[in-house]
């Protein structure tokens, strides 16, 4: 990632942007310019294990919160429906800043910018998994329930092995958007001093003053992962097709 970061910044050198801009704070011929930019591609590991713990966790809530919307139970169901209204409501960052500092006086248990970040953009995510999953849950058709019933299997077989492998084929490009999604949203983890790419772009500009070209370069950045993340997602859904076929 290193080098295509070294790539892109040769372009704009090399593409006339230079002029009277300040993108030697980012060109990798200069030893400031490298050390500027490793500095900044350092966040991209924090940006990650963040996403992809957060995205997990949400996965998991979001299945056990979309199963009671499923309930023929008006109660059951209620259990949904309030927690993916209240939670969808509430604004990411603003959840982020009640996990960080509002938690350790309601509970005690103090977090560190990691797991608060993770925490709440887990929190945050779940709300939308629940209804993704509910939605693909009960795209599939009656008769695979009742072909489940009719090989005795209960209802946690049939859910293991005959609703959601088929489910989760159907749901895998919103969940791939999740994922993206959180990529994006975990830079307003920086807020509480999480060390990830916006972060480390913003504490640069600080030093360099100079914010369009360092901005640009975290722009770039983002823009590598996500395409990253798009890409394995479309491979994903090729293989699921090809199995399936």
């Amino acid at each position: 990632m290193t080098k295509l970061f070294i790539a892109l910044s040769s372009f704009l050198l090399l593409s006339g942007c230079a002029g009277n801009w300040g993108w030697y704070v980012v060109d990798p011929s200069t030893p400031n310019g490298m050390t500027n930019l490793k500095f900044m591609a350092t966040g991209a590991y924090y940006t990650i294990l963040m996403s992809l713990t957060a995205i997990i966790i949400s996965v998991v809530v979001g299945l056990l919160i979309a199963l009671p919307g499923l309930s023929a139970k008006p109660g059951v169901r209620a259990i949904n429906r309030v927690y993916v209204e209240v939670v969808r409501a509430v604004p990411i960052l603003v959840l982020i800043l009640w996990v960080y500092y509002g938690l350790p006086t309601l509970t005690g248990i103090t977090l560190n910018v990691f797991w608060a970040g993770v925490l709440a953009l887990a929190l945050s995510d779940s709300a939308f998994q629940a209804e993704i999953f509910r939605a693909g849950i009960q795209s599939i058709s009656r008769g695979q329930y009742e072909a489940a019933q009719s090989i005795s299997l209960n209802y946690r077989d049939t859910m293991r092995y005959v609703i959601l492998p088929q489910a989760i084929r159907r749901i895998l490009p919103a969940l791939g958007n999740q994922l993206v999604y959180m990529l994006k949203m975990s830079s307003l983890v920086s807020v509480i001093g999480m060390q990830e790419l916006t972060r480390r772009a913003n504490e640069l500009v600080v030093t360099e003053y100079r914010p369009l070209e360092i901005y640009t370069i975290l722009v770039l950045e983002y823009l590598v992962l996500i395409l990253i993340v798009s890409a394995g997602v479309r491979w994903l859904e090729r293989r699921m097709q090809a199995a399936e076929s």
